[in-house]
């Protein structure tokens, strides 16, 4: 999604806003007296600083270079003298401070199947307002030097072969807005600041991380958060509740969560994708679900789940696509048992359903049956973790008109 965007929205959204700024709007009013002398010494000033800037990005670039060991494309063949504005990849725009000097603002290497590293030198490349690298073969880890990189609204690092654990430089990049670390060898535990920082969407799944999603105690502003294919392990925090009004879309698939599912997921009232497939779960749907009135996808398949499949998330007014196949339901409520019926996509095999076909033996069933699971007095629902969003349910707007289904995301 992240690296959908094209490169001239992203620097319209940042550049624009920022130039709404008081200083730029002095600027441009100071920009009026084109005679006087101050006026001509502010034209040589902008001269000799976009002359600066650009080789600073010179430097940088010529580093960079040097370790790029293997360019099969040759996107970095023309890499050759001072005229940075002119390498392929390489975008340059006016900055959201000083509109009349140029200065490099994007990096966009999509697919290039380039190997090497990136130099501390990157650093100095401190106008950029993306970095695109998706799918290359960058390794090693990400420099501390791009803590330099303030204006830098989009970063997509996604499918290449970086290590270490997380880059936590990236949470001190005061607009960074879209975070794509996909298809990397990150490892380790995932920062608590990870979920409290002012991002729109955030991509960190087929990675390496390990140990629980953390608890938050401030409010998330994500909309899309895609952790799926980790070895995460432990419970949903309740404190997932803090995403409330912004999350969109949630995959957590194949990131070994146990326990039950919290109730606090249901507050989740904006949600239109949610996917916890292939996981240790236990215990029912949260009833809490049947409020999610925007909900398109729902995916609870190859868990441990039991109990009644309840009516109320089977009427969802948006659900187009409900999978819960590989689990031990026991009962269909209502119209659950024909969802066909209401034109919903449906996978119910493999679970404990009578009359249905495809189900789990007789053995496997009455063994589930007499270990019921009661979440509320055998387990921590949501685990020891908490905040103040689990205090009180969210307050959910009443059910708004919603476009058709959009197809299923291609994050994975």
């Amino acid at each position: 999604m992240a690296s959908s965007l094209s490169v001239s929205s992203i620097f319209y959204h940042v550049l624009i806003l920022l130039f709404l700024s008081p200083t730029c709007l002095s600027n441009n009013l100071a920009a009026k007296h084109s005679y006087s002398a101050s006026h001509r010494h502010r034209s040589h000033h902008h001269s000799s600083m976009s002359t600066t800037k650009l080789n600073q990005a010179y430097v940088a670039l010529q580093a960079w270079k040097r370790v790029i060991y293997s360019d099969p494309k040759n996107y970095t063949t023309n890499w050759v003298g001072p005229s940075v504005c002119s390498y392929t990849g390489i975008y340059c725009s006016p900055p959201p401070y000083d509109p009349k000097i140029k200065v490099v603002s994007g990096i966009d290497l999509n697919h290039a199947d380039i190997a090497g590293f990136l130099p501390d030198e990157l650093g100095l490349l401190s106008d950029l307002a993306l970095i695109h690298l998706n799918s290359n073969r960058f390794c090693g880890i990400i420099p501390q030097t791009f803590d330099n990189l303030t204006l830098l609204y989009e970063l997509d690092l996604s499918n290449n072969r970086f290590v270490g654990p997380f880059p936590t430089v990236v949470l001190s990049l005061p607009t960074l807005h879209f975070l794509d670390l996909r298809y990397n060898e990150f490892e380790g535990s995932l920062p608590t600041e990870l979920f409290n920082k002012n991002l729109d969407a955030i991509f960190i799944n087929n990675n390496r991380f390990t140990n629980a999603i953390p608890a938050t105690s401030g409010g998330g502003s994500a909309s899309v958060l895609v952790i799926a294919n980790n070895n995460i392990g432990g419970c949903l925090p309740i404190s997932i509740a803090n995403f409330a009004n912004t999350l969109e879309e949630l995959l957590l698939i194949n990131t070994s969560l146990t326990g039950c599912l919290p109730p606090q997921i249901g507050y989740l009232y904006k949600l239109r994708v949610l996917d916890v497939s292939s996981n240790k779960l236990i215990g029912p749907i949260p009833y809490s679900v049947a409020g999610l009135a925007h909900l398109e996808q729902l995916n609870m398949a190859h868990n441990k789940l039991s109990g009644i499949v309840p009516e109320g998330v089977c009427i969802l007014p948006s659900l187009a696509n409900f999978t819960f196949s590989y689990n031990f339901f026991c009962e269909e409520e209502g119209i659950c048992s024909n969802l066909t019926a209401k034109g919903i996509v449906f996978d119910d095999r493999r679970n404990c359903l009578p009359d249905k076909s495809l189900q789990r033996s007789k053995k496997e069933c009455d063994n589930a049956l007499e270990h019921p699971v009661d979440c509320f007095a055998d387990y921590f629902i949501g685990g020891s973790f908490g905040g103040p969003a689990a205090l009180a349910p969210a307050i959910v707007p009443a059910t708004t008109p919603m476009l058709p289904p959009s197809p299923s995301p291609s994050y994975l």
